[in-house]
């Protein structure tokens, strides 16, 4: 819940400074799954997280992806999205630091992205591996690790 509040407030900050926000999600395994219906399971109440999936429901006008992997990348259609987005910079967040977020990280450094990854915006189930995860993004990945209130959207998109 903690990241919950802080990656609500990003995506309203990156929305008012006109930067796409793209859902990365799993497909668990369901081959014949689309995002919506992933989407309806995830908002009833009866499952765990619900609460979270409310805060952070993707508006209209957001992207979706859906992976079988822990790569955003892997035999996903995310790479020709960020090339028609014009996208020269990323922001990853949320869940697994340790899994999702490096594997996506890794496959975006080699090709040549810009990498920032808010430390609030990030967990993973183990503290220990959160914080060798966050290590490694900034020292190898060279990902940019300040927290998300201090992410300036008007220069990031300069830089691009």
């Amino acid at each position: 819940m903690p990241i919950a509040k802080n990656l609500a407030k990003l995506k309203s900050k990156a929305k008012k400074a006109g930067v796409p926000v793209v859902y990365v999600n799993d497909n668990f395994g369901k081959w014949q799954s689309d995002f919506k219906k992933l989407l309806k399971h995830c908002l009833d109440e009866s499952v765990r997280g619900s609460q979270i999936a409310k805060m952070l429901a993707p508006d209209e006008e957001d992207y979706f992806v859906l992976k079988p992997k822990h790569s955003g990348f892997y035999s996903t259609t995310l790479e020709i999205l960020l090339e028609h987005l014009d996208c020269k910079t990323l922001i990853l967040t949320g869940v697994a630091t340790d899994i999702c977020i490096l594997f996506t990280a890794n496959d975006a450094y080699m090709r040549n992205f810009d990498l920032v990854v808010p430390s609030d915006c990030v967990a993973a189930n183990d503290e220990k591996e959160n914080k060798h995860a966050l290590k490694y993004l900034k020292e190898i990945l060279k990902a940019d690790m300040k927290p998300s209130n201090k992410l300036n959207f008007d220069k990031l998109k300069k830089d691009k």
